[in-house]
């Protein structure tokens, strides 16, 4: 890849549009520019200014009117000189003024290119490089907040503290063992672990991080499951908040799994409703039960939903302990609307209505000794949700609940210096790794000599994130840290 020469690409997506945006940088960016455009005036390229020219094509007939909007380096996206063309969203146009920029002496950019002139110009680091792709393809607006606020360098504020803070470690045991000669004292035991603790601290607080911003990045699925007629369909409608599955009174009415993906909380969660499981009664339905046997064994999350107003059953019961085999499970009750009338109704001693009661911390009570057994058998123990698919009620606390369920250490939603990328992950894991080593060589005594290669090798997964570190780096810092020689 050849990063002196002049690049151009369309930076709108294609296709029939308002507007679109042919991107020109490089150090031809305005004679280019000068080439394609016929300006009204004498153009003076004056920085973050806009001009209106006619784009023009090789016979000299205007085209297109367009906007032009001129970026002097450094000061650019790239670092370069960048003229910006605004054209009418026509892709006949916009073709033809990258054809243009191409006869003049541009070349067509490479995927990404824009963004790694950006990085090599100093512009950006490499964490915000590669939040503007997360940015570009976020599909939620937490999502898009977090890649804009990693953009403007949330996670390299987060790391370079505690990179600052290894290499300190790092130069004062470079300059005791250097300049042992020079009266500089070598640090205490005791001093390396209270420099060394710390960076060991954060590291590890950043891997913890993950496990949420793993969920904000990639997002996860959820499994609906349950008996026929449970309002598995209706949940889902309601959470997705529009009619995307078929909603009837007729038991086993989904036969297939239908999917779709919703913002929870800023999480996007593919929701998938599934059909009801039960003795199944011809072909069609038990191919539909299987894939809903499939989806929970794929699923990062299960929610079991149970009828309140219908008996209890041990099917009921079979089914949460299957989906506990697979993985993480949700209890959830529905049709909450129905238990007040069921409640006092004849025969109401063997319903979940009637064996359901919460107190003040929204735990659950179960009367009868049919009931009480089927709760012994499930240990049904700790606290579960009521909702109402048809009036909305206790739906606000399941989006809080599943959440909850997946990310229980959940990051505070004002804090998004939280790591999102597998190979940031990867890294610090790695370099968590050798400052564990550390710890143990400096409690056994090991020489500094020997404590030093633990060091830099947990440096260098972090440089790999922020950038190398050099030798210069570290003789900087020992010499404007350490009063040595004259």
């Amino acid at each position: 890849m050849k990063l002196r020469e002049t690049i151009v690409a369309l930076s709108t997506p294609p296709g029939l549009s308002g507007m679109g945006v042919v991107r020109v940088s490089g150090s031809q960016a305005r004679s280019i520019a000068e080439r394609i455009l016929r300006f009204p005036h004498p153009v003076e390229w004056r920085s973050w200014h806009a001009a209106m020219a006619e784009l023009v094509e090789e016979a000299g007939c205007a085209v297109d009117q367009v906007i032009t909007t001129y970026f002097a380096a450094p000061r650019s996206y790239t670092g370069e000189d960048v003229v910006e063309i605004s054209c009418h969203g026509s892709p006949v146009v916009l073709r033809c003024a990258i054809d243009q920029a191409l006869r003049a002496g541009a070349r067509l950019a490479e995927p990404g290119e824009f963004t790694l002139r950006a990085f090599l110009n100093g512009r950006i680091d490499l964490p915000q490089a590669e939040a503007v792709r997360d940015l570009i393809e976020a599909t939620t607006l937490y999502q898009a907040k977090v890649a804009a606020q990693q953009v403007e360098g949330a996670v390299s504020r987060r790391i370079s503290p505690i990179k600052e803070q290894l290499l300190e470690l790092i130069a004062l045991l470079e300059a005791g063992i250097d300049f042992a000669d020079d009266d500089v004292s070598v640090a205490s035991d005791g001093e390396i672990l209270r420099r060394l603790i710390p960076v060991r601290e954060g590291v590890a607080a950043l891997v913890r991080s993950f496990a949420f911003g793993k969920l904000v990045h990639q997002g996860v699925t959820l499994a609906i499951v349950g008996r026929p007629n449970t309002g598995k369909s209706s949940l889902f409608n309601r959470l997705l908040e529009q009619e995307r599955a078929i909603v009837t009174s007729i038991p086993g009415t989904t036969r297939d799994l239908v999917s779709e993906t919703a913002s929870i909380h800023g999480i996007p969660v593919r929701l998938v409703d599934t059909a009801g499981i039960r003795e199944a009664e011809g072909l069609v339905e038990t191919l539909g039960i299987e894939r809903s046997f499939r989806a929970m064994t794929d699923a990062d999350l299960t929610m079991v939903v149970l009828d309140l107003s219908q008996p209890a059953g041990t099917e009921d019961i079979e089914l949460i302990e299957k989906a506990r085999q697979r993985g993480r499970c949700l209890l959830v009750g529905n049709k909450a609307d129905l238990v007040r009338d069921a409640r006092g109704s004849e025969g109401s001693e063997t319903s979940w209505a009637s064996v359901r009661s919460r107190d003040r911390e929204g735990a659950i009570g179960f009367s009868g000794p049919e009931n009480e057994g089927l709760l012994r058998k499930a240990q049904l123990t700790d606290a579960h949700l009521t909702v109402s698919a048809l009036t909305g009620e206790g739906i606000e606390e399941l989006r809080q609940a599943i959440v909850d369920s997946l990310a229980p250490e959940r990051v505070p939603s004002q804090e998004f210096g939280f790591i999102t990328s597998l190979r940031h992950e990867r890294l610090l894991s790695e370099s968590l790794e050798y400052l564990l080593k550390a710890e143990g060589a400096v409690e056994d005594k090991i020489p500094h000599e020997m404590l030093l290669l633990d060091l830099y090798s947990a440096l260098k997964p972090i440089d790999a994130i922020t950038g190398a570190t050099t030798a210069d780096d570290i003789l900087n810092r020992i010499f404007s840290t350490f009063c040595i020689g004259k």
